[in-house]
């Protein structure tokens, strides 16, 4: 081992004559722990909560959707089997998707109608894991069943088996004028997506029904597809509308390929901007236990002056001096790095354990599921996010010991041992 490693380690053991400068050090490696460790914290709720909406989101929107261009598709099983053949694709369902008012009682609500055929829309979406009332499959061609949101169900006060007059759009045209066209469908199930977009304003009926009050004879809006991992859903929407999307299939009809990163980009890079505003100013917080390094190597290397002045005497170079507090500092904020990187991994891990214990020794409520929907506080780390973090952490500690560091180098051994 070379001496000033040697000398580096045992100045960070011994005893100092000083206790302030313990102190400090301390002080430092333990500020240096709480700032990673809360930064890992945070970037794991942050994460947890964008794994919650988008399960969310994606339980009932698809990975990938394809449409034709006036929101019709003519042969819809030759593009759900021209999909299938990509080996990303695992599932896919046709939809039909036209928008409605639905009435009851004197109580007027606009919703979204989207017919499915509910053996194939299990494959691509989690609607019956979300049902509250009824059951997805209570959806029969010719019955003209309905399943609404639970937030467009309240708002319009119906339960289940109840009447709803559906308005569509279409209307009759008469002599004298033209009027809507109204089927009154009975309420078979009710949903809870836990993402408010769709509980209010999304309602299900079977496909058939929805081809008929919406006059599609055998079309359909489009094919709405399920992918193995739903992050390559871009790069899988790309090769499909170059295999499909240019009228090769369809009749010769053009389509539109989209998928769940456009739909719903607003969501996520709101969360995604908010993880990086967070994880800027908790950096910041680290930044300021690493530079408290620096008071406490110049502490160090005014106390050790007579040290650094014989060493120099016997032959020690200015570079081994730096190096020398650059291992002391380096070891006491590794120390600190590594003490928050373990506590930061296992706080995350536990929160739903440790936000309980927090609410009730503190008697207040950290945490309140009826108000987010959520059982418990998400977490989810990231391995990225920890490595990230140590760097980072690493880099900013080794920058807090470069200037001590030089200061000792720049002892000039004469004026250091003149009073000694």
């Amino acid at each position: 081992m070379n001496y000033e490693i040697l000398l580096g380690l045992r100045y960070v053991r011994a005893k100092r004559r000083n206790g302030f400068i313990s102190f400090i050090s301390l002080i430092s490696t333990l500020g240096l722990a709480l700032g990673v460790a809360a930064l890992i914290t945070v970037l794991s709720v942050m994460n947890g909560f964008q794994r919650e909406l988008r399960t969310r989101i994606l339980g009932v929107a698809s990975h990938v959707q394809i449409t034709g261009y006036e929101n019709e598709l003519s042969d819809w099983q030759q593009v759900a089997d021209a999909a299938l053949k990509n080996r990303d694709v695992r599932a896919a369902a046709p939809y039909v998707s036209e928008q409605a008012m639905l009435s009851f009682d004197q109580t007027v609500r606009g919703a979204m109608v989207r017919g499915v055929l509910p053996a194939a829309e299990d494959g691509v979406a989690d609607f019956s894991q979300h049902m509250r009332a009824g059951r997805l499959d209570a959806l029969q061609p010719g019955a003209f069943g309905i399943v609404l949101g639970i937030e467009l169900a309240r708002a319009l006060q119906v339960q289940m088996g109840d009447k709803v007059t559906l308005i569509a759009p279409q209307g009759l045209v008469t002599p004298a004028a033209v009027l809507p066209r109204l089927k009154q469908v009975t309420v078979v199930g009710i949903f809870e997506a836990g993402h408010y977009e769709y509980d209010a304003s999304l309602a299900l009926i079977h496909m058939q029904d929805a081809q008929v009050l919406y006059r599609m004879d055998d079309r359909v809006s489009g094919v709405r597809l399920k992918l193995g991992d739903l992050f390559d859903a871009p790069r899988v929407a790309h090769e499909l509308y170059a295999q499909i999307g240019n009228g090769q299939i369809a009749g010769g009809q053009n389509l539109l390929v989209g998928d769940w990163t456009r739909q719903h980009a607003n969501f996520f890079r709101a969360i995604a901007i908010e993880k990086n505003m967070m994880f800027i100013i908790l950096l910041l917080i680290v930044a300021v236990a690493a530079f408290n390094i620096v008071s406490m190597l110049i502490m160090v290397v005014t106390d050790k002056q007579a040290d650094i002045a014989i060493l120099r005497t016997l032959g020690a170079s200015p570079a081994s001096m730096m190096a020398v507090f650059v291992v002391q500092g380096a070891v006491i904020g590794g120390a600190g790095l590594l003490l928050g990187v373990v506590g930061g991994i296992a706080l995350a891990a536990n929160l739903g354990t440790v936000v309980p214990l927090i609410e009730k020794i503190a008697g207040v409520s950290l945490w309140s599921p009826e108000v987010y929907f959520i059982p418990e506080l998400p977490s989810e780390i990231l391995l990225s996010d920890v490595v990230a973090v140590t760097v980072i952490g690493g880099l900013l500690t080794l920058a807090a010991t470069l200037y001590p560091s030089w200061r000792a180098s720049r002892v000039q051994p004469a004026e250091a041992l003149r009073y000694e």
